[in-house]
């Protein structure tokens, strides 16, 4: 046990808080009224919602590792089989499918993610706060009382810890530890997996809450030996309270206990200081600035929930990450992993944004899970090499749903793309060799065998799906080839050659072209649109723009390539614009503003990531899926929270200030005209370049390269450059000039300057 001495001592601190206001931090008169409106934080391991419940100043407390992880029964036997499934629809008998792996997704409450508890505050004595403040800099929240009383909390950016101190109390106050009500009187609710099933489905017995003199522990059984933890410990003296609370799981090695007596011998002072390391470091990976305040807060508090949701070691982002539902529910979608879109949308800002230390957390789960999905890939498509579910439990289990999509014969050709991108975005030859080959041989190899060659020479699946065209009925399955799984497949075999040229693999890289060249075209309406398959235009609105995966982000139709594919973009954009979005999501919105962005359409962009930020999130920036404005921009107006909008918003102003997808670095190639005056730094671009820039006055000052593997930069000049020759500084060779582009050698580590002379 820690000696009272050390409690006394860390409750007696001076803290110097530092606070760095910016201009993007949420400020608000009042505490939220709804958990899904809370001030968030959260470590990617342990997260909270500030926010007020009745008449309490609430904690809503959370852990990633939380899982209900019991097994969908259905998902097993002869019949789970693809053949078995190919079947079906050959028969045109698809309710044996749908009974089989549809229904139980919708219907059982697990698996799922679960929720942990929540810590309360009476605010009776207190009183309201007349100012809530997120600090973005310093990832703290601070609560203001009009007679003098504050709140600081955080949750501490490395350790499964969060603090609370309270000062001026005017009385002595005591927190509280609620736990989620698992099993009460009363029928449980029969809601759907979009608004939640009532936790009372999942059957468990009700935990127990053991409260000591200034320490409170939650112990909750689940599932087969699984159990979970929440400890909170504090101190008052005189007019100050301070402490700190944990939640842990049996599924990991920390206790909840521990956590918080280790924490109080440490001090807050010590880890409110290795909190802001981390933030510090963090922060100063990139930045930008551009014109637009509404764009700019919102940028900024994705990238601070980007911090919060996303560590080297930790599990993915899941839908709704370190925020579960605190409503006596389970999270919408049971809060699981949908690689069907969420998770790669959610990544989407970290390779531009230089976090691909964070990013790392999702391609280390990839990678450490891929016995599992080998042996689903053996089992359920009877095949060699490795796909992945695409919906599916922490530990990388399916969980059935939509076949079409979370069974889908292309999600892990999806997921391979994030290994490409971390190696091009990186230049790192141990990752290309040790991780992202390797992972993708897999994927081309399962690939390779689930497809077949027909009697003209054309590679194709026996049925094909575009999430999620025709919802799961047997419509969704088409006989044609989709553009969907058409781009991801062309995609995947060209990686893998790529990636073996590069590894000198010369017979592997020469195999994967030619199995990729077997693929067919893809299918263009008359007006050179994209359709979803042959004989599918795109003609009625829909969330989810998988038949554009080709332009975005897969970037195999590009502008670069000429008027043809400029004609097919052109086309696509136009098309998706005619027909409305009467059907789309928060999402739709952010992923647009990443296809008009790629096609050099500043204010198209801009446009329709203002549209996401101001109608489909809610105060304190969470996407909340509906048109919460109900001003049609959607017919879709409810609330339920996911997270992959938000980063996928991030990652549109980042496309709209820097692009280097085609091997050249192109300088703010998507602002709108009004946007004289803009910067940022270090972002990332492929070859492991990071890029700072400026614009004042619509005139672009300077430009700055760091190569981390030094190597050959080449950059296209803005064209507020290309009217006077540029000066160029720290290049290691001579710099050649092609068109617009400047070729340049570089040395590691050596930056180079571009600038106009005079400037």
């Amino acid at each position: 046990m820690i000696p009272v001495a050390g409690i006394l001592c860390s409750c007696q601190e001076k803290m110097d808080w530092k606070e760095s206001p910016s201009a993007s931090d949420l400020q608000f008169g009042q505490l939220a009224k709804s958990w899904d409106e809370g001030i968030p934080l959260g470590n990617a391991t342990v997260g909270a919602l500030v926010w007020q419940r009745d008449s309490a100043l609430r904690f809503s407390l959370d852990r990633t590792d939380l899982w209900d992880l019991r097994p969908m029964d259905s998902i097993s036997g002869p019949n789970n089989r693809f053949s078995w499934v190919y079947s079906q629809v050959q028969k045109d008998d698809y309710l044996p499918v749908q009974k089989k792996y549809d229904w139980p997704y919708d219907q059982l409450p697990a698996p799922s993610k679960i929720p942990g508890a929540a810590l309360e505050f009476p605010l009776g004595k207190l009183g309201e706060p007349s100012d809530v403040h997120l600090y973005l800099n310093n990832a703290l929240c601070e609560a203001r009382w009009d007679n003098g009383i504050t709140l600081k909390t955080f949750v501490h950016a490395t350790e499964p810890v969060g603090w609370f101190v309270f000062e001026n109390l005017p009385e002595t106050i005591q927190p509280s530890l609620i736990a989620p009500q698992y099993n009460k009187p009363g029928d449980a609710g029969d809601n759907g997996p979009v608004e939640g099933l009532d936790l009372r489905r999942l059957g468990y017995e009700q935990g127990s809450v053991q409260t000591h003199e200034q320490e409170i522990t939650y112990h909750q059984p689940g599932w087969g030996g699984f159990y979970y933890d929440v400890n909170v410990r504090w101190k008052q003296s005189g007019k100050k309270l301070y402490g700190v609370w944990s939640v842990s799981s049996s599924l990991s090695p920390d206790k909840a206990s521990d956590e918080t007596l280790q924490a109080l011998e440490r001090g807050v002072a010590s880890d409110y200081q290795a909190h802001m390391d981390y933030w510090n470091t963090y922060w100063k990976a990139s930045s930008i600035s551009i014109p637009d305040p509404v764009l700019q807060k919102q940028y900024d508090n994705e990238m601070y929930k980007f911090g919060s949701a996303s560590r080297e070691n930790s599990s993915p982002i899941s839908l709704q990450a370190v925020w579960t539902a605190d409503n006596g529910k389970l999270p919408p979608w049971k809060g699981d992993y949908h690689h069907d879109l969420n998770t790669q949308l959610s990544y989407w800002p970290a390779y531009m944004g230089n976090h691909l230390q964070e990013e790392m957390g999702y391609l280390n789960t990839l990678w450490n899970q891929r016995e599992v999905y080998k042996k689903y890939t053996k089992q359920y498509f009877e095949c060699e090499g490795m796909n992945i579910p695409g919906v599916c439990t922490l530990t990388g289990e399916p969980m059935g749903g939509w076949i079409q999509y979370s069974m889908s014969p292309t999600v892990s050709a999806w997921l391979s793309q994030h290994f490409y991108l971390h190696w091009k975005f990186s230049a790192d030859p141990v990752f290309l060799k040790e991780r992202a080959y390797p992972f993708t041989k897999d994927v081309v190899t399962f690939l390779e065998q689930v497809s077949s060659v027909d009697k003209q020479g054309v590679r194709r699946l026996p049925i094909s799906s575009s999430p999620e065209i025709f919802d799961n009925s047997i419509q969704a399955w088409f006989k044609d080839m989709t553009n969907y799984d058409l781009s991801l497949m062309k995609f995947a075999f060209k990686a893998a050659s790529e990636m073996a040229t590069a590894l000198q693999l010369n017979d592997e890289a020469a195999h994967w072209k030619e199995v990729g060249e077997q693929l067919p075209a893809f299918d263009v309406d008359e007006e050179g649109s994209l359709t979803f398959a042959k004989g599918f235009p795109y003609k009625d609105s829909h969330r989810h723009f998988s038949h554009a995966m080709s332009i975005h982000p897969l970037g195999l139709i590009d502008y670069s390539q000429g008027e043809e594919s400029q004609r097919i973009i052109n086309a696509t954009i136009k098309r998706l614009q005619d027909v409305g979005p009467d059907y789309w999501c928060g999402y739709s919105y952010s992923w647009f503003g990443n296809m008009k962005a790629r096609a050099f359409d500043g204010e198209g962009a801009a446009q329709e990531l203002k549209t996401f930020a101001e109608c489909f999130c809610l105060p304190n920036t969470f996407h909340a899926n509906g048109d919460q404005t109900k001003s049609g921009k959607s017919k879709f107006t409810y609330r339920p929270f996911t997270l992959e909008g938000n980063f996928a918003f991030a990652a549109g102003i980042q496309e709209m200030l820097m692009q280097s997808h085609t091997g050249i670095i192109r300088i703010f190639p998507a602002v709108p005209a009004s946007w004289q005056d803009i910067s940022f730094q270090n972002l990332r671009a492929m070859g492991a370049f990071l890029v700072s820039a400026e614009q004042k006055r619509g005139k672009v000052q300077q430009i700055t390269i760091y190569p981390e593997q030094g190597g050959t930069c080449r950059i296209a000049l803005p064209a507020s450059m290309q009217t006077g020759e540029p000066s160029v500084t720290g290049n290691q060779g001579d710099v050649t000039r092609e068109g617009e582009v400047l070729v340049i050698p570089t040395q590691k580590g050596q930056p180079v300057q571009i600038q106009l002379a005079g400037n």
